[in-house]
């Protein structure tokens, strides 16, 4: 568990539990229906969430920062961060790609940073060559995000994706966990 101070807010961060599971449903829902940053139409299901989460944890590689509570109490779930194999085939076993999620309201404190540096902590100690970021290029804040951690930009693949009727180009960026 990682407790920072961010703008008078106390920020926890800590492995995800299934307990979780409604409150990370409620921000990529949210994701989901506002912003380009979740590339899909189509909400989670209570059980499609609940699937896709088990998943993360029996991995180890889900971590939620609760803000808002009083000195090492728990607070709301103010987002959440999870890394996922980056593709299938076995030559790409050593590569995960990271997502960072942070609630409605809850931008521009810190959360995000709160969450990407354990998660590439927990990325390395797993034994994780390499992470990929995949941003809307216009994601201006996810770009800095991860640039402040060290992920450099490799490419952008122009109209990668298409979501309330626009194409939009998807940044990668990359960061090396191993020496």
């Amino acid at each position: 568990m990682v407790t920072i101070y961010e703008k008078r807010e106390v920020v926890r961060v800590r492995p995800a539990t299934t307990a979780d599971g409604e409150a990370i449903r409620a921000i990529r829902n949210h994701a989901v229906a506002t912003s380009t940053a979740l590339w899909t139409d189509t909400p989670q299901s209570p059980a499609d969430a609940a699937a896709w989460l088990a998943v993360h944890l029996a991995r180890g590689s889900a971590l939620v920062a609760e803000a808002g509570g009083q000195d090492g109490g728990s607070g709301e779930i103010a987002g959440f961060a999870v890394y996922g194999p980056w593709r299938d085939l076995d030559g790409y076993r050593h590569t995960v790609e990271n997502s960072v999620y942070v609630r409605e309201g809850s931008q521009g404190l810190g959360i995000g940073r709160a969450l990407l540096g354990p998660l590439v902590d927990a990325a390395r100690a797993a034994g994780h060559h390499s992470m990929i970021a995949g941003i809307e290029s216009g994601n201006a804040p996810s770009v800095r995000l991860h640039r402040r951690f060290g992920f450099t930009e490799v490419g952008t693949v122009r109209e990668a994706g298409l979501k309330f009727g626009r194409w939009f180009d998807l940044t990668l960026m990359r960061l090396a966990l191993e020496d």
